[in-house]
């Protein structure tokens, strides 16, 4: 071959080579790009509609379900959500899982991603109340939504649900609630119940295995002054700057509980809010909030697999 052939040769190799590796660059960034896109999909994802009993022998609860992508049996996550409801404020009258609040996605998502299986639990759209109550509305809330007496039913309805799913672990199931929803948490892991005939037994092993409660309020209507034990791990996560319910009081009745033996304990952030973990513009237009939110979103995930590795 002469020199101008083994040029020429060794151009079109050359290109060729530059050609494969465009192909081979190319199809790897389609490769990424349609992963990211899967992820995506899946972040928007809605959650199913599953309806179920509530323990209180009469209501037909709703629930949205966020389940992992994989095979098996699963941990499972019961939601509470607080006295705003299960949705969004600008939900204008449409309350299905298209209208689910911002924290409330969010938080399911993140569990699932996890690989939790995490449903968010209507307590007050079947009752009659689908938008929530506003501030400073405690008082004429009805008895129906009573988060002391009757919403624990309804966690343990969550509860007795799951354990019917296939993809969930019967034994591995945690509570997590918010605000009004966080008081019913406490309640639900009380030791000694308040007044909620038809509750499973109270124990880690029959019930739930740990909960989290975020902000709530620690009045628990005079219920537990002086005799609030849980019967699984707690860990309450507030704001000392809430503006809505008081730090001081959870600080109190943790360190009442903690005397008694009592596996709880708070975590105070400094300056942070009320609904510190809204992922809404509003709350996280707070320094304080944006830090507490990070820490919390890490703290939690951390306390529940520490708490399910237990062996009971």
């Amino acid at each position: 071959m002469n020199t101008m052939a083994r040029s020429t040769a060794g151009a079109a190799a050359a290109t060729f080579a530059a050609i494969l590796d465009f192909a081979t660059v190319f199809a790897t960034v389609l490769t990424i790009v349609l992963a990211t896109c899967a992820d995506a999909a899946a972040q928007d994802a809605i959650p199913a509609r599953v309806t179920f009993a509530s323990m209180d022998g009469r209501t037909k609860l709703v629930g949205y379900v966020f389940a992992p992508d994989k095979a098996g049996r699963a941990p499972a996550v019961v939601m509470m959500h607080g006295r705003g409801g299960a949705y969004s404020i600008e939900a204008n009258g449409r309350y299905d899982a298209s209208t689910l609040s911002q924290r409330h996605q969010m938080w399911g998502r993140l569990w699932a991603s996890l690989g939790y299986v995490a449903i968010l639990v209507d307590g007050f759209g079947p009752r009659g109340y689908p938008q929530g109550f506003t501030r400073g509305s405690y008082d004429q809330r009805p008895e129906a939504l009573n988060e002391v007496t009757v919403r624990p039913l309804d966690a343990y309805g969550a509860l007795g649900y799951l354990r019917t799913r296939p993809d969930v672990a019967p034994d591995s199931i945690v509570l997590q609630g918010w605000s009004n929803g966080g008081s019913a948490t406490l309640a639900t892991m009380a030791e000694v119940a308040a007044d909620t005939p038809g509750a499973v037994a109270h124990s880690p092993v029959l019930g739930l295995r740990a909960a989290l409660a975020f902000y709530p309020a620690c009045g628990l209507k005079g219920m537990f002054e002086d005799n609030y034990r849980p019967y699984a791990p707690i860990r309450v996560f507030m704001g000392d700057a809430d503006e809505e319910v008081s730090p001081k009081r959870c600080a109190a009745l943790v360190e009442k509980s903690r005397a008694q033996g009592g596996d709880i304990a708070i975590k105070l952030y400094p300056g942070a809010t009320h609904d510190f973990d809204d992922p809404g513009r509003k709350r996280q237009g707070v320094d304080d909030n944006v830090a507490a939110k990070a820490d919390a979103m890490a703290q939690a995930p951390a306390f529940f697999a520490e708490q399910l590795a237990v062996k009971r």
